[in-house]
């Protein structure tokens, strides 16, 4: 009688997991890289402080009245939510393990840590001061949906208040209420100063009885000696004709050294000499500092940083000794690429493409090359200028190109379409959409500050 055979069992198909990429932010960088990875051997964890994504670029005009917030701040779970291989959670990471290759980010006061393969930081930037961070109290950056709805209370505020001292007879605080001071003459100096114009000589002209919003005086100061400097001479001498022929007094060679609740004080680059400003209301749109992740992290990999405290990477992006850790960004020092979402975008894709390549087997290491597609900024309505290797644009062609071009990076179309029609009710007719303020959009950063961190972390009945 012969023995029955036992056969063995059918071998089974070895499941790999997913690989594990952690995005850390949810900005331009973040976004484009998680896009780019839609390959399904890839598993995303975007870790961001904000459930929205933010087009920087028009925070000015969140500011001014003209786009409200949802417009250049969707929701990125519903950006996302096509994308089956993404996970999305709200946290405030606090600290970077590169050598455990762990995240730790705190969310409601409760720390979570993530584990990941492959980690992109595409944490940003933040403001900066120049080692005076006190001057934040009386003088916002421009850097969140936060910093532009305070400047907003703080702007149409400014009017309110001055309307009430002239019907009482207070002529020195109208003046000092109806004085603007933008420090920065970059883009978004530039276009804040150019809004503030038009938003007292166009929209509100007609709307107060004791005071005349035309007589608002807006300056424009830095401590360099053009505006716009990165766009060449011929181009900076046009804007800043162009801003002194909306009224704009643009103070140059000249640097903020003291900032209170009644103006700012301005020294001399040349001679030393100072001179004081009365203004309530003061826009912070110059310097960015890094984000202090970036610190952390190139401790741990010997990197350096450059002098706003940006990672001064390897040139296929990567941290030295770490081909797992990826910067991309405002957190990214890499030399030819401005501080632009354009360069941040494209830092992203390659990323995307170096994990992918990775995946597959192929060679990696690759440089990363930036392709300049040219830099714009608005003035004012129908006024702009444009940089492109050595074509150069002004003027009305200028602000064209400048509408396509951002109308075209703001994601989703409803939000297209809800900032063409903002855009014609302010650029064509007069009248801003986006002109509620309150008490709470001046105050709560303020508040928060000083109630400080302990406040923050405890539980809310």
């Amino acid at each position: 009688m012969s023995t029955p055979q036992t056969s063995a069992p059918a071998p089974q198909p070895s499941v790999s997991r997913p690989h594990r990429v952690l995005i850390i932010g949810s900005g331009f960088g973040g976004l484009f890289a998680t896009k780019a990875l839609s390959d399904p051997a890839v598993q995303v964890l975007m870790v961001a402080r904000t459930g929205h994504h933010l087009f920087q670029p028009l925070l000015y005009q969140v500011a001014t009245g003209i786009l409200s917030e949802g417009v250049i701040a969707p929701p990125t779970r519903d950006v996302l939510a096509s994308q089956d291989n993404v996970t999305v959670m709200l946290g405030d990471v606090k600290n970077i393990d590169i050598h455990e290759r762990s995240v730790t980010a705190v969310t409601a006061g409760e720390d979570m840590v993530y584990d990941y393969d492959s980690l992109i930081l595409a944490a940003g930037a933040n403001q900066s001061w120049f080692g005076s961070p006190h001057f934040a109290e009386y003088a916002p950056g421009m850097k969140s949906i936060d910093d532009a709805l305070e400047l907003r209370g703080r702007i149409y505020g400014a009017f309110e208040l001055a309307e009430l001292a002239a019907a009482a007879g207070r002529e020195d605080d109208v003046r000092r209420l109806l004085t603007f001071v933008v420090v920065g003459a970059g883009p978004t100096g530039v276009e804040m100063a150019g809004q503030l114009a038009e938003l007292s000589k166009r929209t509100l002209r007609k709307e107060f009885r004791h005071i005349d919003p035309t007589q608002a005086r807006i300056i424009l100061v830095d401590a360099v000696d053009k505006v716009l400097a990165p766009f060449g001479d011929s181009l900076a001498a046009k804007t800043e004709r162009s801003l002194t022929d909306l009224g704009i007094e643009v103070k140059l060679g000249r640097k903020v050294v003291d900032v209170d609740e009644g103006g700012v004080v301005l020294e001399s680059t040349e001679d030393g000499s100072q001179e004081r400003i009365e203004a309530q209301t003061k826009v912070w749109a110059a310097g960015v500092q890094g984000n202090p992740l970036g610190r952390k992290v190139a401790e741990q990999a010997g990197a350096e940083l450059d002098r706003s405290g940006r990672v001064k990477v390897q040139p296929d992006l990567t941290l030295p000794g770490h081909p797992e850790v990826f910067v991309v960004g405002d957190l990214a020092a890499v030399d030819g690429v401005p501080g632009v979402a354009q360069g941040a975008i494209q830092e992203a894709r390659h990323v995307a493409d170096q994990i992918l390549r990775r995946l597959r087997g192929e060679e990696t290491g690759q440089a990363f090359e930036y392709f300049d597609k040219g830099s714009m900024a608005t003035i004012s309505r129908f006024r702009a200028v444009m940089k492109r290797g050595r074509i150069e644009l002004t003027g009305y062609p200028a602000w064209v190109a400048w509408l396509a071009v951002h109308l075209f990076y703001i994601i989703g179309f409803k939000s297209q379409l809800a900032t063409l029609l903002h855009w014609a009710v302010s650029f064509v007719g007069r009248d801003r959409s986006e002109r509620t303020v309150t008490e709470q959009q001046v105050y709560a950063r303020l508040a928060l500050e000083y109630l400080g961190e302990d406040f923050r972390k405890q539980p809310k009945r």
